[in-house]
């Protein structure tokens, strides 16, 4: 047995957990889901490294889009920039080119004034930045950012950039745009200022698509905002959100795109100045526009059509508008590319005014404030939520939310992998069945599985159905499952099926069925020098093969573990292989029960996974106050991948059932003392989770 390194604190205090409403378990006793199957686990994935940073970006600067760019298509999953890459601070015009044009991924911070030289200077922006502004800070004078063919995958964000005007208002000779896309796919445009330049503030030409332009103010220009000029009807756009202040035309102007759809926007055209409004918006060619719930302000033509084009308006308001206001023919139903809600169009003046542009923080958004009014979404299969998806309703979730946002998921069948990231904190998911098993989120990826775009497998935290990357989160009385078949898929290698990945701090699962063969429940931390508690009680993990692992301080409570035969109907598993890091707590398993349909003997209860050969680790098990069934081996730990459980921190202390057995050299128990150590508030330290 490897000496317990507990630091004897001579202290005894009452350790009871308070964890609100708890649901209740349905039996004690065995319980199987599902068809019986299993794996084998001759390796697994090493865990993913970190990215190192050369400054610190903005918080929200890992937000990931909405709209068309959220949608996957042409081989990209939504848009993201460059979150998969460095961080690096800008101040000079050379040190922007410089990262902004790498071929590699860069999350790139503007802190300061950069002005252009030459003057309308363009930027050629390479696929996977992101490119946002330190607080109010960042600006571009004189110049923009041009993202050519096939450049895909860019954010945007926080930026002001103004001020390549020549003099000339209708100015036909200086093509000096802020933003201007040809042939780009998947660009998200947000919370930027946008002013004052020789031609138009936003291109996006040449059938670039996948477009998002959201929560940007756009002001004190002529030909706004420019979309199409091309013959074929391909682009997809999403333009939401956007003060248009004092411009004349384009507004947007929207030629030959295939999806044009424009919502809460707010067109105005102010009394008394020198900018009078040509027209607002215009469906050009062959665009189908839907405009949803936009307001108009003094504006002269306010929504214009060709005859070839068509406009479906709902719930705008037009308020001293003048002119041609136009609609007609049939579009299409956004909902069926991505969900959105709707700002009530009265709202949307008080809404964006204070809300559009650079922001010192995500939380002084009118988003985020609206965000945090509104703490309940609806998911539904049928259309009856706000949501058909639980990823849809994530996505919702404002970066950086500061209070609970409750994702309240109808009963039915979700066949969907589901992300919370790192930047969407204080989410809980909330199945509302009368049983946990109404509401399920099921996949069926495993480690060897390709990837949908070629780009090699999905590895085993790559499997997941679930993956929570947020602080804070909570899943509530649902099923979480990987439904991978083994039998079906003998000819690939990796087997690991993970159904719930956790890499972050204070995750509460209350009530769950957590389902799945080999891997079931990867219960990791955001980094290997970072803490990552996790508290899962009265709740169900079914697996076969180390289906609980991972490097996480966790606690598996007053739940039922239940055991499956693996696929070919042999009885053979390990209940735990956690890859501690030394001087941390890792897996315990407390007042609980270990049971199954398998065999009696076949099963051990832990073996050390030190992930990636690493010697380091100190990988610690303690099951306790437990009752096992038969199943459990009378030499209950194991060696794995040459490392000896002996050196590392495995044991045992109070078990009862058929399973458990006295203590020996192959069967560690704690002493009192030990035990007094190694309880549940000393492995949660200082947190007390409560279902909220």
């Amino acid at each position: 047995m490897s000496e317990h390194r507990s630091t004897a604190r001579h202290r005894r205090v009452s350790k009871l957990l308070a964890v609100g409403l708890p649901l209740a378990l349905t039996t004690a006793g065995p319980v199987v889901y599902g068809a019986e199957s299993g794996g084998v686990a001759p390796h697994r994935a090493s865990a993913a490294t970190t990215t190192a940073t050369a400054a610190a970006a903005p918080a929200w600067a890992a937000a990931t889009a909405d709209g068309f760019a959220s949608v996957d298509a042409l081989g990209q999953k939504g848009t993201y920039g460059g979150r998969d890459g460095r961080t690096v601070t800008v101040r000079t015009q050379a040190e922007l080119e410089k990262y902004a044009t790498a071929a590699e991924p860069y999350v790139v911070v503007v802190a300061g004034t950069i002005t252009m030289n030459p003057v309308g200077k363009e930027i050629k922006v390479a696929s996977d930045k992101t490119i946002v502004g330190a607080g109010t800070s960042g600006h571009i004078v004189g110049g923009g950012f041009f993202l050519g063919q096939g450049v895909h995958n860019v954010i945007i964000r926080n930026l002001t950039i103004r001020d390549s005007y020549q003099g000339i208002w209708n100015d036909k000779d200086h093509d000096f745009d802020a933003v201007q896309m040809d042939g780009a796919h998947h660009v998200w445009i947000d919370h930027n200022d946008l002013r004052h330049m020789a031609d138009g503030l936003i291109d996006v030409r040449k059938d670039s698509t996948y477009v998002t332009v959201s929560w940007n103010k756009l002001s004190d220009n002529n030909k706004t905002f420019g979309i199409g000029w091309t013959e074929n009807v391909t682009t997809d756009i999403t333009i939401h959100h956007n003060w248009f202040r004092e411009t004349e035309q384009r507004n947007p102007s929207t030629d030959n795109a295939a999806h044009a759809h424009l919502y809460n926007n707010f067109l105005e055209d102010a009394a008394g100045t020198d900018i009078n409004s040509s027209y607002g918006n215009y469906s050009r060619g062959g665009t189908r526009m839907v405009l949803e719930n936009s307001y108009f302000q003094g504006m002269k033509n306010p929504v214009i059509k060709d005859a070839t084009a068509t406009v479906v308006q709902r719930g705008n308001v037009f308020s001293g508008t003048s002119g041609r206001n136009e609609s007609g023919g049939t579009a299409f139903d956004p909902k069926t590319y991505y969900a959105y809600t709707l700002d009530k169009a009265a709202d949307v003046p008080s809404l964006l005014r204070p809300g559009t542009g650079p922001r010192s923080s995500i939380g002084t958004t009118a988003a985020a404030t609206r965000a945090a009014a509104a703490t309940t979404l609806t998911v539904a299969k049928d259309g009856t939520g706000q949501y058909r998806t639980v990823q849809a309703a994530v996505n919702a979730v404002p970066a950086n939310n500061p209070a609970r946002v409750l994702i309240s998921i109808k009963p039915g069948t979700y066949r969907e992998t589901v992300k919370v990231p790192s930047t969407k904190p204080h989410v809980t998911f909330q199945g509302t069945g009368g049983s946990r098993r109404d509401t399920v989120i099921v996949f069926d990826n495993a480690a060897g599985t390709p990837k949908p775009d070629g780009s090699g497998n999905h590895g085993t935290s790559g499997s997941a159905t679930v993956a929570v990357e947020a602080d804070d989160f909570q899943a509530r009385n649902l099923t979480i499952a990987n439904d991978f078949d083994e039998r079906a898929n003998q000819s690939i290698t990796g087997h690991q099926a993970v159904a719930v990945r956790t890499a972050a701090d204070k995750i509460l699962l209350d009530g769950v069925i957590v389902e799945g063969d080999q891997d079931t429940l990867l219960l990791d931390t955001a980094a290997k020098d970072r803490l990552g508690r996790v508290y899962v009680t009265h709740s169900y993990v079914v697996g076969n093969v180390d289906f609980i692992f991972g490097r996480a301080t966790a606690v598996i409570d007053r739940s039922v573990i239940t055991l499956k035969k693996r696929w070919d109907g042999s009885s053979a598993g390990y209940v735990t292989a956690p890859s501690t890091a030394a001087n941390r707590k890792g897996i315990l398993i407390a007042r609980s029960t270990v049971n199954g349909d398998v065999s009696d003997r076949t099963f051990h209860l832990g073996r050390p996974w030190h992930a990636g050969g690493d010697a380091s680790l100190d990988p610690q098990t303690t099951v306790r106050d437990t009752t096992l069934s038969a199943a459990i081996r009378t030499t209950p730990w194991t060696d794995m991948s040459g490392f000896s459980w002996r050196d590392d921190r495995f044991a045992e202390y109070r078990n009862t059932g058929p399973g458990a057995g006295p203590a020996s050299g192959d069967r560690p128990h704690l002493t009192d003392a030990q035990a007094a150590d190694q309880e549940i508030a000393d492995w949660l330290a200082g947190w007390t989770p409560t279902a909220s």
